[in-house]
């Protein structure tokens, strides 16, 4: 394998077993924990005016700080995206400053190009040949995107409530479609069964991989940097499955212990009133998520009702003075709208759960008139446009 030269192995989260990267490719074989990537951030030179040297025209900039060797990334390019400046949301709020980190920008319109160029190279460095996965839809549109740029075989497990974008496009890259009726729990549900009999494919799903959140910790790098390196006091964050949230976090605490930076903006999770485990779990003082019982929103990026990550989730929030906001589909889908007409920004409707949570979380006081906060746009609003247009027409609009 073509590791990056301070990559220091994988540890697992649960029972801090630690394993050789060529060798352990998915979950801990231990406990069947989380398994992390590690460097050894001595052996890392790494600083402003280097970063400053380089062009600023991928997520694989910061090459030090990921597995692989930058020339052995699958990669469309993808990152660095824009940090749009949005004045008038910061005077609504009442803060110093508000932008969005539009990761719509992505080659195949969301973030979660980050995380599949990272497991997509895991996977090639493995020697798979097939890949699979289920998702609510732009995870496996990603995937599929990244495995024909590979040359691998990907099979997409898809709910039906999934978008026809998501879905059309799967296919248009090549990739083998399966469409499940219900909601993400019934397609992961038929895509353990399939794996069962498959035991060639390389699964790619969310914290099975160790990589998918590795690569969107890059979000917080060129934040900070696209802030002169000011930390932000908030970043807001759609918060589904959390693999953005944490490894935006881990991606803090490694610029912090480089000198980088000297400290770590706030986090918050944003989630949908009709599917809000952490934001349950946090209001009750709890170290673990309950699983929701009946989830029930439109933004069905962040319909996640047993996210398997929520401690680690819960530890990003607390540790870091941040915390967790729900809000109605209803506030949701409008501050959608407010965003593309105040800012241009085109948020989905999931995304847009960071502006109607920002919104309230400066309601309850949870902002200083002088912070800076961050929405993390995590997808193009054209990937669900139908969507956002039919609220409007709801509204007789």
């Amino acid at each position: 394998m073509e590791l990056s030269r301070a990559y220091d192995g994988l540890v697992c989260r649960s029972c801090s077993a630690s394993f050789d990267p060529a060798v352990q490719t998915h979950r801990c074989p231990d406990c069947g924990g989380i398994l992390d990537p590690r460097y050894d951030l001595q052996a890392i030179d790494l600083d402003r005016e280097t970063l400053a040297g380089r062009p600023f025209d991928s997520m694989w900039r910061y090459r030090e700080l990921l597995p692989f060797e930058a020339d052995s990334a699958v990669s469309m390019d993808e990152g660095a995206t824009p940090l749009v400046s949005c004045p008038t949301l910061a005077e609504e709020m009442g803060v110093g400053a508000v932008f969005i980190k539009d990761e719509g920008r992505n080659p195949t319109g969301t973030f979660k190009d980050r995380g599949q160029t990272v497991a997509i190279t895991a996977a090639v460095q493995a020697g798979a040949d097939e890949v699979a996965l289920a998702s609510a839809g732009n995870a496996g549109h990603a995937a599929a995107a990244y495995a024909g740029r590979a040359g691998l075989d990907a099979f997409v497990f898809l709910p039906s409530r999934s978008g026809f974008t998501q879905k059309a496009m799967v296919n248009v890259h090549g990739a083998d479609l399966t469409v499940v009726e219900g909601r993400i729990g019934d397609a992961g549900a038929e895509f353990q069964a399939a794996l069962e009999e498959h035991e060639e494919w390389f699964p790619l799903q969310t914290f099975v991989t160790p990589y998918r959140h590795e690569g969107k910790k890059t979000m917080l790098y060129e934040i900070v940097e696209q802030l002169d390196w000011a930390v932000p006091d908030a970043i807001v964050y759609p918060t589904g499955g959390g693999v953005g949230l944490v490894g935006m976090y881990k991606g803090a605490r490694e610029f912090e212990e480089l000198g980088l930076i000297d400290s770590s903006p706030g986090f918050y999770a944003a989630q949908a009133t009709g599917c809000a485990p952490i934001v349950r779990a946090m209001e009750a003082g709890l170290d673990r998520h309950e699983a929701w019982d009946h989830p029930d929103t439109i933004c069905g990026g962040i319909e996640i009702p047993d996210p398997g990550a929520s401690p680690w989730i819960l530890e990003t929030l607390r540790e870091s003075d941040g915390g967790a906001v729900a809000t109605a589909d209803e506030e949701i889908l409008d501050a959608g709208v407010a965003v593309a007409q105040q800012t241009g920004v085109e948020m989905a409707p999931t995304s847009a759960a960071a502006a109607s949570g920002a919104w309230e979380l400066a309601e309850q006081g949870a902002f200083d008139e002088t912070d800076t906060v961050v929405l993390v746009n995590t997808g193009a609003g054209n990937k669900e446009a139908d969507v956002l247009r039919s609220h409007l027409m709801r509204k007789g609009v």
